[in-house]
């Protein structure tokens, strides 16, 4: 009985004990006001507009926009390009170039994934698609189901 006790006791303190924690990184200024080193800012009538700023922990932005094909229905596109750099809580410099506009949001930078390039034979095969006239067909299913009722082949009803 004493001995199923202990046991007890032992699997309690086991399961008690703090599990493994994945390394989540303390902010450097944690408590501490960050001073904004140097801040500009821009907005015109025109809807462009462009800003920049500085921290004192080493956090840098800039943008520059404006509204691309003003006033032309189904053409309007806003349009923004801007950088931003940080260090990264294991002290590696990160930096960030990016462009948004009708095409979508395109970012740089050395750290982002890029994907492996395109196999020589796929982009054959993609080049000879292209050359290919596109044809309209009919469905196969819509052929077999017109012949297996006595219709002939051009004829759709």
């Amino acid at each position: 009985m004493k001995s199923f006790i202990v046991l007890s006791a032992l699997v309690a303190v086991a399961f008690a004990a703090p599990q493994f924690q994945q390394y989540q990184p303390q902010p450097q200024y944690q408590g501490q006001e960050i001073p904004i080193l140097k801040q500009t800012q821009e907005i015109n009538p025109d809807r462009s507009y462009q800003y920049s700023y500085e921290t004192g922990n080493g956090i840098a932005a800039q943008e520059q926009g404006y509204l691309k094909n003003a006033g032309v229905k189904d053409a309007e596109a806003q349009v923004a390009q801007g950088s931003f750099s940080y260090s990264s809580p294991e002290g590696v410099p990160i930096s960030v170039s990016y462009i948004a506009d009708e095409n979508g949001f395109r970012a740089e930078g050395a750290h982002l994934p890029t994907p492996p390039p395109t196999p020589e034979a796929i982009l054959r095969a993609l080049a000879y698609i292209d050359s290919r006239p596109q044809q309209p067909q009919q469905p196969q299913y819509q052929q077999q189901a017109f012949q297996q009722q006595g219709f002939p082949q051009g004829f759709r009803g």
